[in-house]
């Protein structure tokens, strides 16, 4: 096979017209393929290059993401070998669909993902996974619908390895104990939000499938009957139990079983596991490499403490590298505990966590210099003290988050910037980093992620030095950084290619000028402008005409963006997926000529005034791949109902909001006289 590949190719036909491509072998062109399959349109273009690049392409791909399932039909023939088939932008996928795939890619099918389809039942389950023996693969998250005999069908998945269940709501105990019996090769299991689901059933899972590596249980009523079977399992590495408030330290202290395979446990929200039952679970694991104790809510009166009982529990695990205690009240001996941790830890996130000062991160970190990753977000008692001791003790940093650190100086910015060269992410959002701070982090090469929401003291000066010297950034958050202009966002076009998102949103001195800059990044994929009084359809023209990868757009209260703007993004933005359109200036026309996007899923249409009902209807039954809409509750009753009902049945979502069009009046400028400015914030 592998000799046939590389001889040349003859032309199609003895007719054929001189093609120069015939010199290349097929080996050859499948190679240039591997290199285009990040882009859809560079794929399209080079199968229209000519008819035999068209055959090869065809039969080259494996990878298939359809926009809508009606265009399964046309794609079925064309492409014959696809192994991993995403249906996640198909909100309506049913039997019938099922059937034709299952006969279709029977011989080659290994994964498919229906994580965000509806309509299919237990009967198009049982065709695909009868007929497609060689799926390993299979993700259901979302499917509410589907009941134990759904799950009957999965059974017929002889082969499966991973599956995804996350808030299969109506499956029992006894449609896993099918799964359990049926897929004995399962490697990774999600059961998230599988609230009818119980001991009985990871029981089973346990006992029947000892293959599993990952094993997700999150929020399911279980307790520690079921724990002792999973801790049987040998090769077990990865165990979510996140929000299982049956679990309790009494439970815990019955286990038998330890498991020596574990390398991640998560036990966050467990509000009733204390250092104690903590101990019971991991007793005997020899390979921990991960432990997760993170809590949501900071004013819950449950919140655990980190003590040195807790830590003590880590003390015998030499190759624990990640700690994760988000939103834990932390103790002076739980610090010393921590500081004392033998195992090399490369990444600490103490984000939320109550009593956290100077003295006790300080201590810390001097002791961990290794870390790679450090979360302290919105620890509001550190100060220039610990940035000091952070950067000179942990020079290898290549994350810090520090958003809302507000007793951080300007001064103490310089020195992440000085010390930490390896960085490739910074999450400054909130805090009083400067000018000189930037031009101190533009040292960092690396640096990737960059967001500084809030600053209101960096400008233009600062950001063009890390537009200049940091050319690997891919994501840029400069929300409400309302010194920023457009000679700032220049820089950034102009130095920093593979930029990826940017949002910009609420800077008043942002004009289309920062638009046309930003339409030399290519790679843009997300672009958030919202409340800039100042662009208009001029920039977003440029924007859509510049960034052909563009998949979500933000441009509400954009007041100047009209239907001359939503021409070019129809033109040129195909890859669209999600866009807010709210209070724009846009009319029946231009929403009409952007619902022929073909990839457009998600949109927010709030009071818009050059809106009717039947350019919304229009617009609506246009937009063919559509699965969540926001409008304004007034448009309920214009709506024809038999449109909502198509769009519905189709896997569409409404959401319908009723909050008023709500302005005050400021003086304007110059001919403008009175400006209507809305207080309103996201809806």
């Amino acid at each position: 096979m592998k000799t046939q590949s590389k001889r040349r190719r003859q032309p199609l036909s003895p007719d054929s017209s001189p093609n120069p491509f015939d010199i290349l072998t097929e080996e050859i062109v499948c190679k240039i393929l591997d290199h285009l399959h990040n882009d859809p349109f560079a794929t399209k273009a080079f199968s229209l290059t000519c008819k035999a690049f068209y055959f090869i392409e065809s039969r080259h791909r494996r990878i298939l993401k359809p926009l809508r399932p009606e265009l399964l039909p046309r794609i079925f023939h064309r492409y014959p070998f696809v192994s991993h088939l995403d249906l996640s932008m198909c909100p309506r996928v049913d039997d019938t669909t099922l059937n034709v795939i299952s006969s279709t890619w029977k011989a080659t099918l290994q994964s498919i993902n229906l994580s965000r389809s509806r309509f299919f039942t237990n009967a198009g389950l049982s065709s695909l996974f009868v007929n497609c023996s060689g799926l390993v693969e299979v993700d259901l998250c979302n499917a509410t619908q589907l009941t134990d005999l759904a799950a009957s069908a999965i059974a017929e998945a002889k082969n499966l390895e991973r599956l995804s269940l996350a808030r299969c709501k109506s499956i029992t105990d006894m449609g896993i104990g099918c799964i359990a019996v049926g897929c004995r090769k399962l490697r990774s299991l999600c059961l998230k939000w599988c609230l009818r689901v119980g001991d009985l059933g990871v029981e089973l899972i346990a006992l029947k499938c000892k293959q599993i590596r990952s094993l997700d249980l999150s929020y399911l009523p279980i307790t520690e009957k079921s724990l002792n079977s999973v801790l049987q399992l040998q090769h077990l590495e990865d165990l979510v139990l996140e929000g299982c408030h049956g679990i309790d330290d009494d439970g815990l202290s019955t286990l038998d079983q330890s498991c020596k395979s574990l390398k991640m446990l998560n036990l966050s929200n467990c509000q009733n596991v204390t250092h104690t039952g903590l101990s019971s679970l991991i007793n005997g694991t020899e390979q921990l490499q991960q432990i997760i104790l993170a809590y949501g809510s900071s004013v819950s009166p449950k919140l655990p403490k980190v003590t040195s009982d807790l830590v003590k529990c880590l003390n015998a695990y030499s190759k624990l590298q990640s700690i994760k205690l988000d939103g834990c009240t932390v103790t002076w001996s739980g610090i010393k505990a921590m500081a004392s941790l033998h195992s090399p830890v490369k990444e600490l996130s103490l984000s939320k966590c109550l009593g956290l000062t100077d003295d006790g991160l300080s201590f810390l970190v001097q002791s961990h210099k290794d870390l790679r990753k450090l979360d302290i977000t919105c620890c509001r008692k550190i100060t220039y003290t610990s940035i000091d001791i952070i950067t000179n003790s942990c020079t290898s940093l290549t994350s810090l988050r520090m958003e809302s650190c507000s007793l951080v100086p300007k001064e103490a910015f310089v020195l992440i910037g000085a010390r930490c060269s390896f960085l490739e992410e910074l999450d400054a959002t909130d805090n009083e980093i400067d000018d000189e701070g930037l031009k101190s982090i533009s040292r960092c090469s690396k640096l990737s992620i960059l967001k500084l929401g809030i600053c209101s003291n960096i400008s233009d000066e600062g950001l063009a030095k890390v537009g200049s010297s940091c050319s690997m950034l891919k994501e840029v958050d400069l929300y409400r950084s309302v010194a920023i202009s457009d000679a700032g966002i220049a820089a950034i076009g102009d130095g920093c290619p593979a930029l990826e998102m940017i949002n910009i949103a609420y800077n008043d001195k942002i004009t289309d000028n920062s638009l046309v800059s930003l339409s030399k990044c290519r790679m843009l994929k997300a672009l958030e402008i919202r409340g800039c009084l100042g662009v208009s359809s001029i920039g977003l023209s440029a924007i859509a005409v510049g960034c052909k990868q563009l998949t979500v757009l933000d441009i509400k209260k954009c007041f100047n963006i009209n239907d001359n703007g939503m021409l070019p993004l129809a033109q040129f933005s195909q890859n669209l997926k999600q866009i807010n359109l709210s209070y724009c200036s846009v009319t029946d026309v231009g929403l009409v000529a952007l619902a022929s996007i073909s990839r457009l899923q998600n949109m927010t249409i709030l009071h818009l005034a050059g809106l009717t009902p039947n350019g919304l209807a229009a617009a609506l039954l246009a937009c063919r791949a559509l699965t969540k809409v926001k409008l304004h509750a007034s448009f309920r009753p214009l709506l024809p109902q038999s449109i909502l009902g198509y769009m519905e049945a189709h896997g569409c979502v409404f959401h319908w909001r009723d909050k008023a069009f709500q302005v005050r009046l400021t003086e304007g400028n110059g001919s403008q006289g009175m400006e209507a400015a809305l207080w309103k914030e996201q809806q």
